[in-house]
């Protein structure tokens, strides 16, 4: 089968470029002929399984959800755009389309602008619906709400990843034909547990390969000095707990600082975003910053966190994080609430029955991470190595990569 993933943005960093670059990957290594409409001026740093990457001209200005900065482009959020300017981004995408053809199918990501994209190019196309554009984007907003429901119908078929998202494009958008429930993936190949002493060696000859980044100037980029700053983190055993995300208020780091004051526990905190400095400021002691680290990093990285936090206070699409996590073997200790309640619902299915309640914790409530934190973590070393197991069975039956590809394609095919 022929396909055109059309994706606007870059292929690293957020939920939907790691999305549309796992997809690409999976059905390229299916047999595929897979061509990626995007924005990544690198994709020489991907692993795409052979899928081909056009990259249209459409100038330097990009529409986002939320506002971040990008090598070579001006990032604009999306209800700041003109009526011209949409227009115009649109058109070009569209025309890149089509210079692809032919297809057997066109999958377009994010309702806005995958939508408009899709209906402008004239070809039969699904969208897949991330959640981010409904939230930040278009709810609330009368423009983007009349646009979603004009371009969104004449899709063949839109994908949400949760229960959660489905209703939330109900509630946003209104009613919609046609939609299916199918969950991102993890690599299971590539995050799984492993040794302690041989993940912290490849995780310190990873960062060794990272390009300098002086002062930290670049914060799309691992801070400098990672590899020896590490080292010396890791020099000790000691009961550790990851966070991975953006570093903004809704992600609800600063709830996860709170807690891990009243628990004896040091902490990795890997990410970038506005927010960082006032995390900072709050972090205890024992908390290591990072910066943003990749697949590369982190399947290494995730072995050696005896837990890691989803700490989100703003509704979440799924949980890919969680879902990378119970793939390596650390258990997610998860907000309870949107998308990750329904991850959290997976792994507790997957717990034995009087360990199911630490799968999660009430979003927002520091009090109540503490007390899971340290109850995780006061578990013996072999109980909290068979809940790591019993996490991994989870994410490989559940979530991964090459399930929800086939599902995708069966969907979609008569």
């Amino acid at each position: 089968m022929r396909i055109l993933l059309w994706h606007g943005y870059l292929l690293g960093g957020t939920g939907s470029n790691v999305y549309t670059r796992a997809l690409a990957r999976e059905w390229s290594r299916a047999g595929h002929d897979v061509t990626v409409i995007c924005q990544e001026p690198h994709p020489d740093r991907y692993d795409l399984g052979g899928a081909k990457i056009f990259r249209p001209n459409v100038g330097p200005l990009l529409p986002v959800f939320v506002l971040d900065r990008y090598e070579g482009i001006e990032a604009k959020l999306l209800q700041d755009f003109t009526r011209a300017e949409r227009d115009r981004y649109v058109a070009l995408n569209a025309t890149a389309l089509c210079s692809q053809m032919p297809a057997d199918l066109v999958f377009a990501n994010h309702v806005l602008l995958g939508a408009p994209v899709g209906v402008a190019c004239g070809l039969p196309f699904v969208v897949k619906a991330h959640g981010s554009e409904l939230e930040y984007a278009i709810r609330g907003n009368d423009d983007l709400t009349a646009w979603t429901r004009e371009t969104l119908p004449s899709a063949q078929a839109v994908y949400v990843g949760s229960k959660h998202i489905r209703d939330v494009l109900e509630e946003v958008v209104g009613h919609i034909d046609r939609v299916h429930e199918v969950p991102p993936g993890v690599d299971v190949d590539e995050f799984h547990p492993a040794p302690r002493d041989g993940s912290l060696q490849a995780l310190l000859s990873a960062t060794r390969a990272d390009p300098p980044n002086p002062g930290n100037a670049n914060e799309r980029q691992p801070d400098d000095r990672n590899a020896q700053r590490l080292a010396e983190f890791f020099a000790s055993d000691e009961p550790t707990v990851v966070y991975f995300g953006k570093l903004i208020h809704n992600k609800g780091v600063h709830v996860l600082l709170e807690a891990l004051r009243e628990v004896d526990a040091r902490a990795v905190i890997v990410g970038f975003g506005d927010y960082r400095e006032e995390l900072e400021r709050l972090a205890p002691p024992r908390t290591l910053f990072t910066g943003p680290l990749e697949h590369r990093h982190l399947v290494h990285l995730l072995p050696l966190a005896d837990v890691t936090v989803v700490p989100s206070v703003f509704p979440e699409a799924f949980g890919m994080v969680a879902a990378e996590a119970a793939a390596a073997g650390s258990p997610p200790l998860v907000a309870r609430h949107s998308g990750l309640a329904e991850v959290a619902e997976g792994l507790a299915a997957g717990y034995p029955a009087e360990l199911r309640h630490l799968a999660s914790f009430s979003t927002g409530d520091s009090g109540d991470l503490a007390a899971k934190l340290g109850e995780l973590l006061a578990l013996p070393v072999e109980t909290r190595a068979d809940l790591g197991a019993a996490a991994r069975r989870v994410a490989v039956e559940r979530w991964s990569w090459s399930s929800v590809g086939e599902r995708l394609l069966s969907l979609h095919l008569p």
